[in-house]
């Protein structure tokens, strides 16, 4: 049956149903073992979870079996290490093995952006539940986490009914995720709202009884955690229409750092002023280089593509504009550059031949180690392709840029950086950069020039100390 309500309550009053399993929780699989999985698969086995996490990576999977984590994730190694240890984790590339374990099925696998357009490619998801679904020999509710496009969990109803016995009643329900990296722990296991989409009470009642351990945490606290029950296109929509809207949020006040520039404006001043407004808010109307990662920019596309195959294609045009004023900013970077560096631009952009300059980040936000899409690494290769001899450092994720972009210099230090360089671009808000003296750095540096992609700086510590300084948004 369908479930006739939208619960926003906290602690909803929901019949308890007996995992398939007989466990006295249910056991929970997390097929796919990247950021998604492994985060949320660690943090479960701290709630005191029996939990399983499957990959067809063997590298990947031995790796988090020997306590590694692939990714850098504060705080995460030590969870991923205590539950190993404790015995309620562990790893596997044997698909009959996860389907055996589990009750309920978490898909946690890729969506990117396909490459021949705009939209999601949904083949690892495609291929997890189809594989899944073949090796099931009891009822057991899969759920999907990945970011998909609306529609997607009646597809993989479709793909279940059509991989497994009717008498099994395997269900299918969606819950989406909002991690957000650098605090990705925190929100496993501190959700601001838990989100599910359902059709049936027993659905309901086995994911109630998957997210029990995060309502018990949050008791102990004192805190609520609000739980909406709603259908799958509702559940579906949540994750995208979220990041379209902080993607807007973000794209409007790089919208006003360009007006600020052709006007004379200071567009920190105009947030903050505008950030009092409890309408608007403060949270990301910082202005910059604007958003990356593997999430904002593949997801407002996808979102616009979903939306013109199901005919309201017209409803989500402002978010080309967005992905545009996102783009923007990058290119804005290397006219920031020119612009200090004394070279005129031409048809072709400027030529940067002859400069050295350092480059002080990578990732697309700090306290990752995440280089997809990233506006930081972007503009560095723009500035190599302009002819700089370009010198990057970034406190986690050099390693990951070189395989991306391994025509750049790569340093270890943000001294090594710097040292000889005629201009400096800080593109990722790291606390090291942040805190950065001025004056020590201005004594390695060729040239005391420096941009401020992200206006993490202090403008008058660094102009005191001798620098020409130029912010985004800012005179």
């Amino acid at each position: 049956m369908t479930i006739p309500y939208p619960n926003t309550q906290p602690m909803p009053a929901i019949a308890a149903v007996t995992p398939p399993s007989g466990a006295a929780r249910p056991r929970v699989t997390f097929l796919g073992t990247g950021y998604l999985g492994a985060t949320y698969a660690i943090c479960y086995a701290e709630l005191g979870y029996e939990v399983l996490g499957f990959d067809v990576d063997a590298d990947k999977i031995a790796k988090l079996n020997a306590g590694e984590v692939p990714i850098h994730e504060p705080g995460l190694d030590e969870l991923l290490r205590r539950n190993l240890a404790a015995g309620r984790l562990r790893f596997s590339t044997d698909i009959q093995e996860t389907a055996d374990f589990g009750d309920v099925h978490f898909i946690c696998v890729g969506t990117p952006q396909r490459a021949d357009g705009m939209g999601a490619d949904l083949s690892y998801v495609e291929a997890s539940v189809t594989s899944l679904a073949q090796h099931l020999t009891r009822k057991a509710l899969i759920v999907g986490k990945s970011t998909v496009p609306v529609g997607t969990a009646e597809w993989v109803e479709q793909l279940v009914g059509k991989h497994t016995p009717v008498d099994l009643g395997v269900e299918v329900a969606w819950s989406p995720e909002f991690l957000q990296e650098g605090f990705a722990v925190d929100d496993v296991l501190r959700p601001n709202r838990i989100v599910v989409g359902v059709k049936s009470e027993w659905a309901n009642g086995m994911l109630y009884a998957a997210h029990k351990g995060v309502f018990d945490l949050a008791a102990t606290e004192d805190r609520e955690v609000p739980l909406v029950v709603t259908d799958f296109a509702t559940a579906e929509l949540v994750k995208v229409a979220a990041n379209a809207f902080l993607a807007t949020k973000i794209s409007f006040i790089n919208a006003m750092a360009e007006v600020c520039e052709a006007a004379g404006g200071d567009v920190t001043q105009l947030a903050r002023s505008i950030g009092y407004d409890p309408r608007i808010g403060n949270r990301f109307l910082q202005a910059g280089l604007g958003f990356g990662g593997a999430c904002l920019p593949k997801d407002i596309r996808a979102f616009q593509a979903r939306a013109q195959e199901l005919g309201a294609g017209e409803a989500l045009r402002f978010l080309h504009e967005v992905d545009l004023i996102n783009l923007r900013r990058r290119t804005r970077v290397i006219q920031l550059a020119a612009d200090l560096l004394g070279r005129r631009s031409g048809p072709a952009g400027p030529d940067l031949s002859g400069t050295r300059i350092a480059v002080l980040g990578a990732t697309f936000k700090p306290n990752t180690d995440d280089v997809r899409d990233a506006p930081a690494l972007a503009v560095a290769a723009l500035l190599g392709k302009a002819g700089a001899d370009v010198h990057v450092f970034d406190p986690q994720g050099v390693e990951n840029a070189r395989r991306a972009v391994p025509e750049l210099t790569y340093e270890a230090t943000m001294n090594d950086a710097v040292q000889g360089a005629d201009l400096v671009c800080v593109l990722t808000e790291w606390a090291e950069f942040r805190n950065a003296d001025p004056v020590a750095l201005g004594e390695l540096a060729n040239g005391r020039k420096v941009v401020d992609g992200r206006n993490c700086l202090d403008s008058t510590l660094w102009t005191q100390a001798g620098w020409e300084y130029r912010g985004m948004g800012r005179p």
